[in-house]
Parts: C-alpha cells; sequence; structure tokens
C-alpha cells in the first residue's frame, strides 16, 4: 500500500543501484496535515470527555453551590471550546470562501 509519505519521496539510486527514498519538502507537508488531523481530533475527545465530567458533575452535586458551580464551569469551560474550534473552522472556509486562498491546505512551493 503506498501512502502519502511514500508519494512525497524522491526514488535515488545509491552506490550499489539500489533504489532508497529520499524525503522531500512535500513529506513536511504530508506530517503537518497529519499531525493537525490528530490534534483536532484530540481536541474533539477531550471535549466529549469534559461535557460527560461536567455533567456527572453536576448530577452529582446533590445541591451542594459550591459542586454545582464547579461543575457549572466544566460544562462552560467544554462549551467554550467548542464554540471556540467551530469558530475557528469557519473563520478559515470564509477566508477561503472569499479570498479563494485554500488556508485549509498546507502546500510548500507551487
Amino acid at each position: 500500500m503506498v501512502t502519502q509519505l511514500d508519494e512525497a519521496m524522491n526514488p535515488v539510486l545509491d552506490a550499489a543501484g539500489n533504489e532508497i527514498k529520499v524525503p522531500t519538502l512535500q513529506c513536511i507537508e504530508v506530517v503537518f496535515e497529519k499531525i493537525l488531523n490528530v490534534a483536532v481530533e484530540l481536541a474533539v475527545v477531550v471535549l466529549f470527555i469534559f461535557l460527560v465530567i461536567g455533567g456527572f458533575k453536576f448530577l452529582a452535586s446533590g445541591g451542594d453551590p459550591k459542586a454545582t458551580e464547579s461543575a457549572k464551569n466544566t460544562l462552560t469551560y467544554a462549551i467554550l471550546g467548542l464554540v471556540l474550534l467551530i469558530g475557528i473552522w469557519l473563520i478559515l472556509n470564509f477566508i477561503q470562501y472569499f479570498t479563494g486562498i485554500e488556508v485549509t491546505v498546507f502546500k510548500i512551493g507551487v
């Protein structure tokens, strides 16, 4: 199976005539894309976990004002994180729509 990283490498012959793959600047594009994908997925998982924790804390507060306030803060920050993620995505898409520049695609060179 050929991966994006394999496609980004240039084949070169060594002294014995064996083909080896040499990384190019396009490899940075692929690695950067993978890192961003993992970061976004991790952010979504953490967001879900904090929503569940906040909900559980709220249910388990039992009317205690301090525990209820702590649960509200957890839920507030989790929802704020969700709004921030969606806001960043919307801003990047608006920039791409109005300027025609692909700001969501990382490319080096022409």
